[in-house]
């Protein structure tokens, strides 16, 4: 029985019918996948430029190795610190000609015109004619002369009052802890001349 309806069925059926089934099913069944396949890919595409950029915002170029120099040459430049030896120096040259130095160079020249002054005191008396003091230079005749002039007398006092007063300040200008001997010497001899001639001559 079920041979026989299976039979009258497949007979009663067109002869087109199982082409057309066919047909059907071969366009039905494509058009199912098809849009499987398409959204596949698109979910894929949109995946990927959404993952570059979000990994091109997050991303930032590194900085070039010439800038981070100039930058660290820049800070070294001006923590240089700043240095005036210029000053310094300066400051020690205004201090040569001090209270002291113009002290020692004032008694200096004194003591020599009073040396000079007080060698007249034998041209007085050889111009007198005095026989019982002195009346001509003995100790330092090289310089004043047998017979001293008073051009002569204030002469030598004046160079002799400048050349200690030059030596002391170079040597004061050097730094050189001994630069006031040359007013000292110059002081000490001319008061020692002044002492002997008020005790020999007058």
């Amino acid at each position: 029985m079920r041979g026989y309806l299976r039979d009258m069925t497949y007979r009663n059926q067109p002869p087109n019918s199982v082409t057309n089934n066919n047909q059907v099913r071969s366009h039905i069944v494509p058009a199912n996948r098809k849009p499987n396949t398409l959204t596949t890919w698109a979910l894929c595409a949109t995946a990927v430029v959404l993952a570059l950029a979000a990994s091109s915002m997050a991303a930032e170029l590194p900085e070039a190795p010439s800038s981070s120099i100039r930058n660290d040459v820049e800070m070294i430049e001006v923590a240089i610190p700043v240095q005036s030896p210029t000053v310094v120096s300066a400051s020690r040259e205004t201090k040569i000609i001090d209270s002291k130095f113009v002290s020692l160079a004032l008694i200096s020249t004194g003591s020599t015109f009073a040396d000079s002054y007080t060698t007249l005191f034998a041209r007085q008396n050889w111009l007198a004619g005095k026989t019982r003091v002195c009346n001509v230079e003995v100790q330092s005749a090289y310089l004043y002369g047998t017979h001293p002039t008073v051009a002569r007398a204030y002469a030598v006092a004046s160079a002799k009052s400048v050349s200690s007063a030059l030596a002391a300040y170079y040597l004061h200008k050097h730094h050189n802890r001994f630069w006031s001997l040359p007013l000292v010497v110059n002081s000490v001899i001319s008061l020692q001349g002044v002492g002997q001639n008020i005790a020999a001559c007058n």
